[in-house]
């Protein structure tokens, strides 16, 4: 119930920061991904269940609240991409930092291609240099660099978490 809660907190928490303070500190005209961070953060240090629903609840907050005409393409993306990133929860180790930040990075690719594909592509415009260069690459960049610090943070939560379960095991 205690991971519930903190789960809940994180999403809404982020999704705040995310929708409503980021926007003042675009670089290159783009913004981080937190939740997306948050998504490969979680399936990494829990699994793929546990990224798949964190990657469908973020995906349906944040299609319920920006989406244009698709209604669940942000709740796949998310969901897709957590349960992937899922799979790299047999290699967890408790103290790498670089595989979490590596698979955040490849998750922002992804999910930056495949919001190309549905948002663009299918209405016709093809220029997929333009939009890979400009936008891709440096929310890619940005969201990796604002990972180190929040992978940090979400792993130190997660840690926590765990250590209470082990308690409440053992009592």
């Amino acid at each position: 119930m205690k991971r519930f809660i903190v789960y809940t907190l994180e999403i809404i928490i982020l999704f705040v920061i995310q929708s409503a303070t980021f926007h003042y500190f675009r670089l290159a005209d783009v913004m981080p991904n937190l939740l997306l961070i948050l998504v490969v953060s979680t399936a990494h240090m829990r699994g793929r269940m546990t990224g798949m629903i964190m990657g469908f609840v973020t995906g349906i907050l944040v299609d319920l609240m920006f989406a244009s005409y698709i209604i669940g393409l942000y709740a796949l993306l998310f969901l897709v991409i957590g349960y992937l990133a899922g799979f790299t929860n047999k290699v967890y180790s408790n103290d790498d930092y670089t595989l979490p930040i590596i698979l955040i990075g490849i998750g922002d690719l992804v999910y930056g291609f495949f919001y190309y594909i549905f948002e663009f592509l299918l209405r016709g415009r093809l220029n997929f240099l333009f939009y890979f260069r400009r936008l891709i690459i440096p929310e890619v960049i940005y969201t990796i660099a604002v990972s180190v610090l929040l992978y940090k943070l979400l792993h130190m939560i997660n840690n926590r978490l765990e250590r209470k379960t082990e308690e409440e095991v053992q009592n």
